[in-house]
């Protein structure tokens, strides 16, 4: 039992003596300030209602009774309105790296989703161009939130939706359609509503020089003689295929894989669309007005009711969504995550309503939906707006050659998802303690050091015969106070779905490292002060290690 679950038990003990009821569950804190002792708790303050007494009487009473000396807590003390702060004993403190050194690569792992499935779809990009860098940052949050899951216990699905049918399909096999036509010696504009992009024009020399397809001046006239038809249908599932190609690289280079890839095509030719409709109708929760098909949406708290199909018979956006997250409650995922741009808000009161309105046992809540804000590039102080392949907007791909694939993935998820993020490429590239993914590789390379100058095989280093108390300077017991947090700081970044948390800690814990690293050797030290502080580094090795994997970055020994 570690400190900190002691010091729960005994305040749940002390709590009952006093009248508090059996169902309590003391919260503990790091107090800021170091000086206030390792935790806090304001079960006082808590209990003051059901107890009917001052908040700091109860804290006095409940710190009277506690037990605690021989978890090393050596001194309990009441503060402000009736906090109760704990100072642990160097030694009791340090103790829990044994239990860091012994995980092992499972450090901050937990069983806590019971193996239960659970989906997380992410990036699931139209299939009309490269991977843009708001793609990218749904990318890195959407493979950190589901390896979070994964170290927490859940069997995690990694999902990607293809977008591969209505109009902004269409529009960009007329817009390779325009090109093949100047490939031609014809003069034709890309059509409103086109791509305008480089990459356009090598899908359609791509088609005329490699897909068989003849001349551009036969394709040409197949076009004219057929408008709309065979040949149309296969440039658009050629350039279709290409894009995918292309982001599917995309992702691999930014070390991002999927385990099922859903087709929006795939639920017109099977039926799902129409299916799901029928069943709308006869829940009785659509109806027929103005030409159009609705979803009486309002009976589900949106504000205003929906339309379905449009006079024209093609179906608006959300219904082959609602459509496509039955599939997902079918194929047993009762927990699904969709982590979307923040353009997506709307998307989410309707597709909620109509899974609700199926009546098939989909909870209100599902899917569970992150939204994130959109990514501003920035270079020498200005923002960088083109890419020459792309025509309009900055790539994954622009970002990663420029910067690397591990700055790039944790800038992306550096800030809380609502907010705005500025990508600083300077910053990104520089290599100083300025550059935060930088500075935390540092701290890993720096504890690997440690021991490739000792010549110590770092598999070596065990608890046996570590005097704990040793570890006892201020630099230390911060360290040791990070490294012990791991484990609850992955389980809460896993429950809030929030990897900027495993971000910030890992700055922290990095700061921590260079700090002690600089005021304290380890190396050359009478022999029990070289074997604690060793011990002390492989676990900082360790924990730096696993929250950057959680993040999908590497850990260089060297720098």
């Amino acid at each position: 039992m570690t400190p900190g679950d002691a010091i729960r038990a005994e305040l749940v003990r002390a709590a009952r003596e006093l009248g508090a009821p059996d169902h309590v569950e003391p919260q503990l804190e790091r107090p800021r300030d170091p000086a206030h002792g390792a935790w806090a708790t304001n079960l006082a303050m808590t209990l003051a209602r059901t107890l009917r007494r001052a908040p700091r009487d109860i804290a006095q009473a409940l710190a009277e009774r506690l037990q605690l000396r021989e978890a090393g807590v050596e001194r309990i003390e009441v503060a402000g309105a009736g906090f109760i702060n704990f100072h642990l004993a160097p030694g009791a403190h340090a103790r829990g790296l044994a239990d860091i050194v012994a995980a092992g690569n499972d450090v901050g792992r937990s069983d806590a989703g019971r193996g239960q499935l659970v989906n997380v779809e992410f990036v699931s990009a139209n299939p009309t161009g490269p991977l843009h860098v708001g793609h990218g940052r749904q990318a890195a949050l959407g493979d950190a939130i589901a390896t979070l899951l994964e170290w927490t216990g859940w069997k995690v699905s990694r999902e990607y939706y293809y977008n591969d049918a209505g109009v902004q399909i269409r529009n960009l096999g007329l817009s390779v359609e325009a090109r093949i036509r100047q490939i031609a010696g014809a003069e034709a504009p890309i059509p409103e509503g086109g791509y305008h992009g480089e990459y356009v024009a090598e899908i359609a020399a791509r088609y005329v020089h490699d897909a068989g397809a003849g001349s551009a001046q036969a394709i040409v006239a197949r076009l004219d003689a057929h408008p709309g038809g065979e040949e149309s249908a296969r440039i658009t599932r050629f350039a279709v295929h290409a894009l995918r190609d292309e982001q599917d690289q995309d992702l691999a280079a930014f070390g991002v894989r999927f385990d099922t890839y859903a087709l929006e095509s795939d639920l017109y030719r099977t039926g799902a669309v129409e299916e799901t409709v029928r069943a709308l109708l006869d829940a009785g929760h659509a109806y027929e007005a103005d030409d159009a098909l609705w979803l009486r949406s309002t009976d589900f708290g949106d504000d205003k009711d929906r339309v379905m199909r449009k006079r024209d018979g093609t179906y608006t956006y959300f219904v082959p969504d609602v459509a496509y997250h039955v599939t997902k409650w079918r194929r047993g995922f009762h927990r699904a995550i969709n982590v979307q741009g923040a353009d997506h808000h709307s998307t989410v009161t309707r597709v909620r309503a109509g899974l609700q309105a199926l009546g098939i046992g989909i909870p209100e809540g599902y899917p569970e939906y992150v939204l994130h804000q959109m990514v501003t590039v920035m270079r020498g102080g200005q923002e960088v707006k083109l890419s020459k392949r792309a025509g309009s907007y900055v790539t994954v791909r622009d970002l990663v050659e420029d910067v690397g694939r591990d700055a790039v993935r944790y800038f992306f998820v550096m800030r809380k998802r609502d907010s705005q993020l500025e990508f600083d490429v300077d910053l990104a590239r520089s290599q100083s303690e300025e550059n935060p993914v930088y500075y935390i590789q540092m701290a890993h390379a720096r504890m690997c050091g440690i021991f490739r100058v000792g010549e110590i095989d770092p598999a070596t280093v065990t608890p046996a015969d570590v005097d704990y108390a040793l570890l006892s300077e201020p630099e230390e017991q911060e360290l040791i106070t990070l490294l012990l947090d791991f484990p609850a700081m992955v389980s809460g970044a896993a429950d809030a779905l929030e990897p900027q948390r495993v971000a910030s800690y890992l700055h922290d814990l990095a700061r921590a490292v260079h700090l002690w690293y600089h005021k304290h050797h380890v190396l050359n030290e009478p022999e029990a002060i070289t074997r604690a502080r060793l011990l002390l580094a492989r676990a900082a090795q360790m924990v730096l290690r696993a929250g950057l994997t959680l993040l999908g970055i590497a850990a260089p020994e060297r720098m």
